[in-house]
């Protein structure tokens, strides 16, 4: 079990120590990571990746429309390497924040430091998992805006 001294106060996690392969398609990351963070295919099962490329005409309140040739090339590199594992388990949603085992990891990171504006929301894994666009979680790469690294 690891902590993390917040402030004065200790929160206690399990973190995903594990790695997931890394974004290895150039489509994907123009047209998905040009936006956001480039999530990792392995943080979502196959059915939650359908889902999310089904719906992109509302992603997330942004219109994220392909073309056909596009949308079936990135939903096709997403499918083929969505996870099977821990992380995906019983996960039917399409925000890998809303999946168990993210709220699990999550759980007791008080309010304050998710919404302070270095972190700004959970979706924003940068902020403090400092190597997850490599494809590491690993609890010795975390370091939170303003209270410092996982002890």
């Amino acid at each position: 079990m690891k902590k993390i001294i917040l402030g004065t106060m200790v929160v206690a996690s399990l973190a995903f120590s594990g790695s997931v392969p890394v974004v290895a398609d150039a489509l994907y990351q123009k047209e998905c990571a040009s936006c956001h963070f480039g999530y990792q295919p392995a943080l979502l099962n196959k059915a939650s990746w359908e889902k999310v490329m089904g719906s992109l005409s509302d992603h997330f309140g942004t219109d994220a429309s392909l073309n056909k040739e596009d949308h079936q090339a990135i939903l096709s590199y997403l499918v083929r390497n969505a996870g099977n594992g821990k992380i995906t388990t019983n996960n039917d949603t399409t925000r890998i924040t809303q999946s168990a085992y993210f709220k699990k990891e999550h759980r007791k990171i008080p309010l304050n430091v998710i919404t302070q504006k270095e972190v700004g929301s959970l979706a924003n894994c940068m902020a403090c998992h400092t190597t997850a666009d490599k494809g590491s979680y690993s609890e010795r790469d975390i370091v939170v805006p303003n209270y410092g690294r996982w002890e």
